[in-house]
């Protein structure tokens, strides 16, 4: 094999390696930070199984953004549901035979990359054009969307530019999987997409983008309002009454 496929082949191992480990991390982090106070946001559930249909209309239709604005809902939402199209899409590199609901969504997977990109360029237009928002962004809320759309933009240019050899790419990464390493091509577009996906698995458990999995452990989001029925105590705050 060739030094590069050989350093893309340790670069993909060390990122994953990162992915997951600082994943893990912060969601046990997550779980074993304490909420010592009641705080939903009301109108709150009043039920666990309240709390659960709660959750799941924040994961899956970002209700509260729907009320709180209409236009960063839609081109939130866009985003995230053409980023599981694509995603979902991309498994086609990693299974083998490709499972059929990935063979169907294959033809959609290219008109989800053009709205995932669109929207992400809307949001990104947002925190130029509205003072509010333009004021509260920090550098690294531009640098990751700009590393969003650029992953996304160099993945279609492949597609609609200059095209790559997808079958040596799906070679690859089934190697990696099964520890059989194979050439990766050596397309310039091709290796810059891959250092964006690189720089994205390693910087993700470290970024805001953590927001994924945060959500569900936000305390205005998954508590009980029943502060009346029941006094709500800390861990640590029930050991010190113990004591």
């Amino acid at each position: 094999m060739s030094p590069t496929s050989i350093l893309f082949a340790i670069a993909f191992y060390l990122a994953a390696t990162v992915l997951v480990a600082g994943l893990l991390y912060r969601v046990v982090d997550y779980a074993r930070t304490p909420a010592p106070l009641k705080i939903p946001t009301t109108p709150a559930p009043t039920t666990r199984t309240g709390v659960v249909l709660r959750m799941s209309h924040e994961v899956l239709l970002f209700s509260s953004l729907f009320r709180a604005n209409k236009w960063i809902w839609l081109f939130g939402f866009a985003f995230h549901v053409a980023l599981a199209v694509v995603l979902a899409r991309h498994l086609r590199y990693f299974t083998e035979p490709v499972w059929w609901p990935v063979a169907l969504i294959q033809p959609i997977g290219i008109y989800a990359g053009l709205a995932m990109v669109g929207a992400l360029a809307m949001l990104w237009l947002r925190r130029f054009v509205v003072p509010r928002v333009r004021y509260i962004s920090a550098p690294s809320d531009h640098l990751w969307l700009l590393l969003l759309i650029l992953i996304g933009a160099s993945g279609l240019a492949m597609k609609f530019v200059t095209h790559t050899d997808v079958i040596a790419v799906k070679a690859f990464f089934l190697g990696l999987l099964y520890f059989d390493w194979q050439p990766l091509p050596t397309d310039p577009l091709l290796l810059l997409h891959l250092i964006l996906v690189l720089a994205l698995m390693i910087g993700f458990p470290f970024s805001k983008l953590l927001h994924a999995p945060g959500i569900f452990f936000s305390p205005t989001r998954n508590q009980v309002d029943d502060p009346r029925e029941r006094r709500h105590l800390a861990p640590w705050a029930a050991e010190l009454e113990k004591r």
